[in-house]
This record gives C-alpha cells, sequence and structure tokens, in this order.
C-alpha cells in the first residue's frame, strides 16, 4: 500500500518534509510514526495507517509535497502469506496453457492528466461499462482522456479512481510552485572572488517565512501609524499583582495587558478585526477575537493563535500565553493553533527596540508593534515628570482602513493601557 500526504488543515495545500524517521527494508508497527511534515510553521507526525516492511520511501527530507503525493510505500503484514498461494495459482493456470491475469499498471505508469487521448478509428467512445459511464457523466469526466487497463482499452473502475485521484493532486498542487516556475531564476553571484565566505542552506521554515511575508507585502498595501502609551501606573499594577499571580503559576507580563487592551480596542473598532474577501468583494467582520503572538523561536519567526481573548482573565490570558510561547518555542505547537487569528502583536520590548513597521499577517488587516518601554521626560499636569513611555506601530491594510480610523484605534488604545482597570486583576 502508498501511504500518502493526508489533508492537513483547511487551506493547507502542502507541506514540507522535515524528518524521515524509517528506512527501506524496516518493519513498522501500525500508528507508528514515519516522518513528520512541516507546514504553515508548524511541525506535524504522520503515522502509518498499518503494519508492515517498507519497501520504498519516495521523498527525502527538505521534499516539498502535496496533497496526495505518495510518502512511503508499504507492504502491508499478510503480504508474503498470500504470495506463495498467488504463485501457485499462477503456476497452476500455466499449467494449464492459460496465461497468469497481469495487474494493471496503475498511476506511477499512468501518464499524466491530458497527455493521454483515446482515439478510434470508427468514432466510437472508449470501451467501459454503463456504471463506469454514468460515473463519468455525473462528475463530467472526459472518458477519452482516462486510459483503460483492460484488454482492448476497456476503462475499469478503478482506472477511473486513479484519474480522478491525479487529477485532485494537480489541483492541491502548491501554488507556490508554479509561480516559481513562472519567474526568472536570478542568476547567483560568486562572492568568494572578495574574500572567503560560509554557506548555510535556507531552512523550510524561513522559505515560509520569508514568501508569506513577501506576498503580504507585494499585496496589501501598508500604513504604518506611531505612537506612545505611558505605561506608568500599569507596570506598577504588573510589579503589585506579579507576586500573587506567581503563586498561582503565572507569570504577568506586559502582554496580557496588551492583549486586554487591544480586545476592546477591536470591539469598538470591528474594522479591524475584518479580512477582506478579494473573490466576492466583501469585507469579512469577525465576530470573536483570536490575537496571534508573534513569538521569536531559535527556527525564525511563528505566530501561534489565542484564542477568545475578549472572555478570559487576566490570570487565563498569563496562564494560556505562557504555556503558548512554551509549546512554540519547543516546536510541539499544532497546526490548528497558528490558525483562525483576527489580528496579531510582535512584541520586540523583550529585546529592545523603539518603533518599527510590522508586515500585516495575512489574509488579517492590521497588526500592533511594540518597542520597548523608555523612560521620558513629559509633563503632567504642569510638571516635568520621568514617565515609561511604550512604542507603539500599527500597520493597517489601507484598502480597508482610512488614515482617520487608524488614528481613533490607536488613541482607544492607548487609553485603555494608561488607564488600565485595578479591578480585572482581581478576578
Amino acid at each position: 500500500m502508498d501511504i500518502r500526504v493526508p489533508r492537513l488543515a483547511e487551506g493547507v495545500e502542502s507541506a514540507t518534509v522535515a524528518n524521515i524517521l524509517v528506512s527501506e527494508g524496516g518493519k513498522i508497527e501500525k500508528d507508528q510514526v514515519i516522518l513528520e511534515l512541516e507546514t504553515e510553521k508548524a511541525v506535524g507526525p504522520i503515522p502509518s495507517p498499518a503494519s508492515g516492511r517498507v519497501t520504498k520511501i519516495h521523498v527525502k527530507e527538505g521534499d516539498e509535497v502535496a496533497i496526495g503525493q505518495v510518502l512511503i510505500s508499504l507492504a502491508e503484514e499478510g503480504a508474503r502469506e498470500q504470495a506463495p498461494k498467488e504463485k501457485r495459482d499462477q503456476l497452476g493456470k500455466a499449467g494449464t496453457g492459460v496465461p497468469a491475469p497481469q495487474e494493471p499498471v496503475r498511476a506511477a505508469e499512468e501518464p499524466l492528466a491530458g497527455e493521454y487521448r483515446y482515439e478510434s478509428r470508427s468514432g466510437f467512445p472508449p470501451p467501459a461499462s454503463p456504471s463506469v459511464r454514468k460515473l463519468a457523466q455525473d462528475l463530467a469526466i472526459d472518458l477519452t482522456r482516462v486510459k483503460g487497463s483492460e484488454r482492448g482499452g476497456r476503462i475499469t473502475l478503478e482506472d477511473l479512481k486513479a484519474y480522478i485521484q491525479h487529477l485532485q493532486q494537480l489541483a492541491y498542487a502548491p501554488k507556490a510552485a508554479a509561480e516559481k516556475a513562472e519567474k526568472a531564476v536570478a542568476k547567483g553571484v560568486d562572492f568568494s572572488k572578495w574574500g572567503s565566505i560560509q554557506k548555510e542552506r535556507l531552512s523550510s521554515l524561513r522559505r515560509k517565512v520569508g514568501q508569506r511575508m513577501y506576498d503580504s507585502w507585494s499585496t496589501i498595501p501598508h500604513i504604518t501609524q506611531l505612537d506612545e502609551a505611558d505605561i506608568t501606573e500599569l507596570m506598577s499594577l504588573r510589579k503589585k499583582y506579579g507576586p500573587p499571580f506567581e503563586k498561582k503559576g503565572a507569570h504577568l507580563t506586559l502582554m496580557p495587558f496588551a492583549l486586554k487592551a487591544v480586545a476592546a480596542a477591536l470591539k469598538k473598532y470591528p474594522i479591524f478585526n475584518s479580512s477582506l474577501d478579494e473573490a466576492a468583494g466583501e469585507i469579512v467582520y469577525k465576530e470573536y477575537f483570536h490575537i496571534g503572538i508573534a513569538v521569536d523561536t531559535e527556527a525564525g519567526l511563528i505566530v501561534p493563535v489565542l484564542r477568545d481573548v475578549d472572555r478570559k482573565g487576566m490570570l487565563d490570558l498569563a496562564v494560556e500565553l505562557n504555556e503558548l510561547v512554551e509549546k512554540t518555542r519547543q516546536r510541539k505547537i499544532s497546526l490548528e493553533e497558528l490558525q483562525g487569528g483576527t489580528f496579531t502583536i510582535s512584541n520586540q520590548g523583550g529585546i529592545g527596540g523603539g518603533h518599527f513597521t510590522p508586515i500585516i499577517n495575512k489574509p488579517e488587516a492590521a497588526i500592533l508593534g511594540l518597542g520597548r518601554g523608555a523612560l521620558r521626560p513629559m509633563v503632567k499636569k504642569g510638571k516635568v515628570e520621568s514617565r515609561l513611555m511604550l512604542p507603539l506601530c500599527l500597520s493597517y491594510d489601507h484598502r480597508l482602513i482610512d488614515g482617520a480610523a487608524a488614528v481613533r484605534f490607536m488613541n482607544e488604545l492607548v487609553q485603555a493601557l494608561e488607564n488600565f482597570p485595578e479591578k480585572a486583576l482581581k478576578g
């Protein structure tokens, strides 16, 4: 049997082979993990559907594979026991002068869809049973494109299924591959002419991040609104409630405060929680608030999603956020936990930096960047005071959002951070 790439998740059409955990000739058990696929920044295990022996591995680490593509061929348990009987049957038939029937050649040797066409001098359609013709008619499939495996080119149900399966593989082939084929390959530069160099292969995650950032930047007109929030009082609340949170197993950082403030602003200005459906020409307003958190990992930037932020208290947010970030850094995050975001926050404050221009996480409409808070002399009630100011950077899709709306959203966010209610930390 052939083990193929399964459907991984909605909207995911391809994956990269991250690790191959079996070898040709090796015996494996049912549900044993045979390899790991990396897709949309998550690494997922692929278990074997049956026990048996690996006869062929069709891929190698680093290969990009599409849904339905063969990964590994497996000789199931019991196949060896059946082989002698099949051989005796063939010998018996040979002894009577009747040739043993040959199995039809399957997909690996079949012509690709669009290459084969049945031709008949008499003008009759290709031979097939009425049931096969009915199914092909219902599915709008041209039987002249299907190569029959029986005598005279007769098309069987298995032939039709194999043809449909091949069409599915073509339909789910990675769009990126087609785009790469169309683009001219840039001529490489021999940098070693000017001195010593080192080379490192681009990881599959870095390629995916780069492609997504390129797609977002080249298809969405970005505008970035910059501002600052006085978080002096907020950080005093963090210092006050940090120890009680620690006793409950939660590390209270700036992020839970930012999450609650963003959720409140999104509720007041729902256009920032929307997406543009370009095909339908519609704006999709989401009535849920699932916020992506950009996490810096050794492998690259990964954005897990924290769900229903508006419905959770500060303690729950702090606990879930810490768990989500840790799972992400250990690459144990599931594909489902990377999907469904409505808005993203990228916090660079932990490593430094001020204002920057974050790139929107398509198909979202906006993203918020946070820089490192810094003490600044500010005038408060007629007096100059030292205040902790937090850089805020809001990038938004200018097809959906005008500058005035961005200013109002930012003002709402600043007010929420500067006047964070202490009662939210007591629940």
